[in-house]
């Protein structure tokens, strides 16, 4: 398939990227002109734009569309707004439009219900927004919310479903291996689900 990853560069998206790479499809990372390319393999194709201004085409001749993106723990809330929140649904309305089968939306454990008294709630509510407009959009959706992420490749030991600990860690490298599953696997369409790593 014709996949396209936004937040292609970030810790998660490479993984994602090069996951994608290995299962051979043909990945296309949306790239801002100041992103650092070289966590990316060589063979995969670039698409410049920033999800603060997307043009209309920028899905084009995509099958699939992964929203591995993120705006950082440190940023703004106004910039976690743009983004999380309007970066995304913008994303997911041009994918409507250019007829994309599937959108894997990367969310949030909490996205579901934020609680207003987190650390997190503002990047919550914004998830959730993403999260509520990918829904309602006609489009065949999957999401993944996983719990706080480390920075470990693969275990392969992973628990999907509403019994995850939302105390516990998920890593990254499992992360980019379960949304390259939701992308291909048809259980995954019109799916929530919570993720773990179980260590």
């Amino acid at each position: 398939m014709n996949i396209l990853v936004a937040g292609s560069t970030g810790n998660t998206g490479a993984r994602l990227v090069q996951e994608l790479q290995n299962r051979g499809h043909h990945t296309v990372a949306l790239v801002r002109p100041s992103s650092d390319t070289s966590v990316l393999p060589d063979d995969v194709a670039l698409r410049q734009g920033d999800l603060t201004d997307l043009s209309d085409d920028v899905t084009e001749g995509c099958d699939v569309v992964i929203f591995a993106a993120g705006s950082g723990g440190d940023t703004s809330a106004e910039m976690t707004d743009k983004v999380d929140r309007d970066g995304a649904i913008r994303l997911i309305d041009i994918a409507q439009e250019n007829d994309v089968s599937r959108f894997v939306m990367l969310s949030s454990v909490g996205a579901g219900d934020p609680d207003p008294d987190s650390d997190l709630a503002h990047y919550l509510e914004a998830k959730h927004a993403a999260d509520e407009h990918l829904k309602n959009s006609g489009l065949e959706y999957a999401i993944l919310r996983p719990v706080s992420l480390t920075d470990d490749g693969p275990t392969g030991s992973v628990k999907l479903g509403d019994n995850v600990d939302p105390g516990g860690k998920a890593a990254r490298g499992d992360v980019a291996q379960v949304l390259a599953d939701a992308a291909e696997q048809d259980d995954w369409a019109g799916a929530v689900k919570l993720m773990e790593t179980v260590y």
